[in-house]
């Protein structure tokens, strides 16, 4: 299940960032696919960070509800629960 987890992490953000990007490209002309690379990659980057940090804080505030909708927005609602190797 933590795989699974993980990589809804991932992917939504990225979704997210294409969604991003093709509203900002309405009326915006880009001239080479380089360029809206960049802006995709900056995007999801600036989106991922932004709710991983409310996340982070929002648990850390203890406020659960603002936490589960940044990670619900993020994927999942939870982050994942790596296990401590050292206890292995």
């Amino acid at each position: 299940m933590n795989l699974f987890v993980s990589f809804m992490r991932t992917v939504v953000p990225i979704v997210a960032g294409l969604v991003l990007t093709l509203l900002v490209r309405i009326g915006v002309t880009f001239d080479s696919t380089a360029v809206a690379s960049v802006v995709t990659a900056v995007l999801t980057g600036a989106y991922y960070t932004l709710f991983r940090l409310l996340e982070t804080l929002a648990l850390k505030i203890r406020n659960r509800p603002l936490a589960t909708i940044a990670g619900i927005l993020l994927g999942w609602a939870t982050p994942p629960d790596y296990p401590d190797p050292a206890a292995a």
